[in-house]
């Protein structure tokens, strides 16, 4: 595991949105950042889901947290614009984005793979990660310190028969957050990273294994500290990386 231990209030009156945070990693994830004093923008397909970790917050007595609910595989230019104008209303900045969400897509041969499912998983994997970042940039350029973070995945560094539209697209998260990693080094206050959670038991990773025990992998609150590092101050330097949370 990533050793690091948060000290208190790390992320204090902090903006962080985090994509996919309904349920899994983007959940876990939330709730260790206003643990740690963020207001979090939960942004998800889910309403009811979105809501249930809403009130988890709320019960532990965290900053109010904000809901967007956003299908990332249908969601216009139009629709994150407005996003981001809802933010600049109602915050002034963003200090934080988690990209999370992911779809899995199908394990099988690239010749039989679906067209039509390596679309959306380009599509929620690649295509809505860049837009959504770049109608965040003028607010995270607001910051006096942003951190944003790609998901990617051993096969997004090393391809792996079978893995398809979900390898391509770790690859292409990879590309894209180096890019922008150099883009922002010397021109903002942005700072550009991605984590490999690795194996950890959720439903995602349950559906890649289904013969695998769940019970071997780490809960997601076991793999925060990386998140939580690369979240805040503390990683100020860093920029451009590909880290593991395992």
């Amino acid at each position: 595991m990533f050793e690091y231990k948060a000290p208190e209030n790390l992320l204090q009156d902090r903006i962080i949105l985090i994509t996919g945070a309904g349920a899994g990693i983007g959940r876990t994830a939330a709730r260790s950042y206003a643990a740690q004093g963020a207001t979090v923008v939960l942004v998800g397909r889910t309403l009811e889901k979105l809501e249930q970790v809403y009130d988890e917050i709320e019960a532990a007595g965290h900053p109010q947290p904000a809901i967007v609910p956003l299908n990332l595989e249908s969601a216009t230019e139009h629709e994150y614009q407005e996003l981001a104008n809802t933010l600049e209303q109602e915050f002034g900045r963003l200090d934080g984005l988690l990209h999370n969400a992911s779809l899995l897509g199908l394990r099988t041969p690239m010749e039989s793979y679906d067209p039509v499912v390596w679309n959306q998983v380009m599509q929620v994997n690649v295509t809505a990660g860049f837009m959504l970042t770049q109608a965040l940039l003028p607010l995270l350029g607001q910051s006096q310190d942003a951190s944003v973070i790609f998901t990617t995945s051993s096969v997004g560094r090393t391809g792996k028969a079978f893995w398809g539209a979900y390898a391509v697209s770790k690859f292409a998260t990879e590309g894209m957050a180096q890019v922008l990693a150099q883009e922002l080094e010397n021109t903002s206050s942005i700072r550009v990273n991605c984590i490999n959670p690795g194996a950890t038991r959720t439903q995602m990773r349950a559906n890649a294994y289904p013969a695998e025990n769940p019970q071997t992998n780490p809960e997601p609150e076991d793999i925060m500290p990386l998140y939580l590092y690369l979240m805040g101050p503390d990683s100020k330097t860093v920029n451009g990386q590909s880290l593991d949370a395992q």
